[in-house]
């Protein structure tokens, strides 16, 4: 007979366990999302490059390969980074402006900590750049503010770092410079570099709802082998 002292440990059983498959089965889900994102990098970062457009368009133009002539001005920013295998340091991000007027933000790339205050003076050499256009989504509600006093920050926010050096909101990630001797090294846009452990994130989750079931059942067949026992005292 069913005993009523069984039902909120199989209703937290059941609850538990449903928690645990939903988790699993939405990392499932942002895997296939994240596997239709680095195709569709893929399928465009390598292709041969365009003249940069007069105004890019953050969803269209998202990756797309550009070229462009021009001079980098000198008005920069820090970006605090990292690089592996080299440690802490810093994305420079520099206004570049085109023969034809038009400002852009270059990610000029990156460069270790201790030359963060070495001067890279603007220059009126022309320059060839080529690289993706980007709109880089990497800030959240718990990155810093800039720090404007010591020109450090802490996104690539193309918006405000945009209005802070006066040019477009757009952003060009370098892959190949014209540069004798560029001051930074550049970091193009890679699908490597985009995490994707969604797999291992859905499988822990799975385990866990398959020891939550085992648990309940364990706990429910031990509940129902004492209240047996004191049924035939």
């Amino acid at each position: 007979m069913f005993k009523r002292h069984i039902i909120l440990p199989l209703i937290s059983g059941l609850l538990g366990t449903g928690v645990l498959l939903s988790l699993g089965f939405w990392q499932v889900d942002r895997m296939g999302q994240k596997a239709d994102v680095i195709a569709a990098i893929e399928a465009r970062i390598h292709d041969a490059p365009d003249p940069l457009p007069a105004m890019a368009d953050p969803e269209a133009d998202r990756y797309r390969p550009v070229t462009a002539e021009g001079r980098f001005t000198g008005a920069e920013t820090l970006v605090l980074s990292s690089q592996r295998g080299s440690g802490p340091g810093f994305r420079v991000i520099t206004a570049f402006e085109t023969d034809t007027g038009q400002r852009i933000l270059v990610d000029r790339g990156y460069i270790p900590e201790v030359q963060g205050t070495a001067p890279r003076p603007a220059s009126d050499a022309p320059v060839r750049i080529e690289g993706n256009l980007d709109w880089p989504q990497d800030s959240d509600a718990y990155t810093p503010d800039p720090d404007l006093g010591r020109n450090l920050w802490f996104s690539r926010d193309v918006g405000p770092l945009a209005a802070h050096l006066d040019t477009q909101a757009a952003l060009v990630v370098l892959r190949a410079t014209s540069e004798p001797a560029p001051p930074a090294q550049p970091v193009p846009i890679a699908t490597a570099d985009i995490p994707d452990d969604h797999l291992e994130y859905a499988i822990t989750w799975f385990a866990l709802a398959a020891v939550w079931a085992g648990m309940t059942a364990i706990l429910l067949w031990r509940m129902r082998r004492e209240g047996s026992k004191e049924d035939t005292q």
